[in-house]
């Protein structure tokens, strides 16, 4: 069932009993939902069944039941938003962040210290900026992009071109989305990497196409207590290729 959270302006779900010190914060185009067999696992076939985490997972502004936001975000306006979720909470609140929502989480947890007593990363691209983390544009695609700037292209044949070149994601974003990626894709987080002091765990798969295992290794070197998981053969949506993985690094968080 979905309950709405910081004030009516995020929508997701909460489990377990007791008041919740996980908030989690999925992928880009992805939902609350990616968190489910971490957070609340179903029964396993031979009747064994985990407890239900007390836990907060949200559908992020422009996905799932949560409104777009009004302008191009980025992940600090993010962090200002899914904030007002740390409110109801118990601190200190382990924070888990799944690629963009990683994203999200370092923003939280460099801006609310005192609420945020530890982090669990997994899948985040460009933590750190270096000329293996950012791919440039085809050359077609920045030849018409110049063109148009200049006005020697036209506006349908600019947005073929970014059909045509962009990513997946790209492809699929609307309105203000497209410009929330666009804005995003071009950030890095040496600075807060460097200003969090409470512990971190990253997971990572080691066969990540989308953020390689080289991030998380970068990340490590500006972080002051870090711990990293390497799973193998677990891709870049750990959520659901190892949840259990996931869940033992929040409760030795949590502890």
């Amino acid at each position: 069932m979905l309950h709405s959270f910081g004030g009516g302006s995020l929508f997701g779900r909460s489990t377990g009993s007791a008041p919740p010190r996980i908030l989690a914060l999925h992928g880009w185009a992805r939902t609350h939902s990616d968190f489910d067999a971490v957070l609340a696992p179903a029964p396993e076939a031979g009747g064994r069944t985990d407890p239900e985490l007390d836990a907060i997972a949200v559908d992020l502004p422009g996905f799932g039941a949560t409104p777009a936001p009004p302008e191009p975000w980025g992940s600090a306006e993010y962090a200002d938003a899914v904030a007002a979720v740390l409110d109801d909470m118990v601190s200190p609140v382990v924070v888990l962040g799944h690629s963009f929502g990683g994203r999200v989480a370092l923003q939280l947890a460099a801006r609310r210290p005192a609420q945020v007593g530890a982090v669990v990363l997994t899948g985040v691209p460009n933590l750190v900026a270096s000329p293996g983390s950012v791919s440039k544009a085809p050359a077609p695609f920045r030849l018409i992009r110049a063109l148009h700037g200049i006005g020697l292209v036209s506006n349908g044949r600019m947005e073929a071109a970014r059909q045509r070149f962009g990513s997946a994601d790209y492809r699929n974003a609307e309105g203000v989305m497209r410009q929330v990626l666009v804005k995003s894709v071009g950030e890095h987080y040496e600075e807060q990497l460097e200003v969090i002091a409470c512990p971190v765990t990253l997971v990572w798969g080691d066969d990540d196409t989308a953020s390689p295992l080289s991030v998380a290794k970068a990340a490590m070197t500006c972080l002051a207590d870090a711990t990293l998981i390497v799973a193998p053969g677990a891709g870049h949506l750990t959520p659901l290729t190892v949840p259990g993985v996931l869940r033992t690094a929040l409760e030795e968080r949590l502890r």
